[in-house]
């Protein structure tokens, strides 16, 4: 389950690196506030050198995109719950590319423009 939550990069908090049975790995927790009404913190971490270091491209104060998969897993009888970011975008670059969806949208749909032949009257009788 995917969700796209529109928020501001509140703190970012230390790297973590150790290694597993599968090997290295790195993490980072960030902080978020939503924005919305009633705004809210949210922990969310990024997971790889790769995030982590896209990560750090951000400021604190910057209005984010962030797509995140919540996921929660049990351990000695304790539910833990992580919401892992794995896509994370300044809000214009967000807005613009929804901007840009919406207009690719209009162009094939085949009611509006030129028709297939290349006519300007589209597929309408009138």
């Amino acid at each position: 389950m995917a969700i796209d939550i529109k928020c501001r990069l509140v703190g970012k908090l230390q790297v973590q690196n150790g290694n597993s049975a599968r090997g290295a790995w790195c993490k980072q927790d960030f902080i978020v506030e939503t924005i919305e009404t009633y705004p809210r913190k949210i922990c969310m971490n990024v997971w790889g050198e790769d995030k982590v270091a896209e990560l750090s491209g951000y400021n604190i104060g910057e209005n984010l995109t962030i797509s995140v998969n919540i996921e929660s897993r049990e351990f000695n009888g304790r539910w833990y719950t992580d919401v892992r970011a794995w896509r994370i975008q300044r809000e214009s670059a967000a807005q613009n590319a929804g901007v840009q969806g919406a207009a690719a949208d209009l162009a094939a749909d085949p009611f509006i423009g030129a028709g297939a032949d290349g006519d300007d009257e589209g597929d309408l009788p009138f």
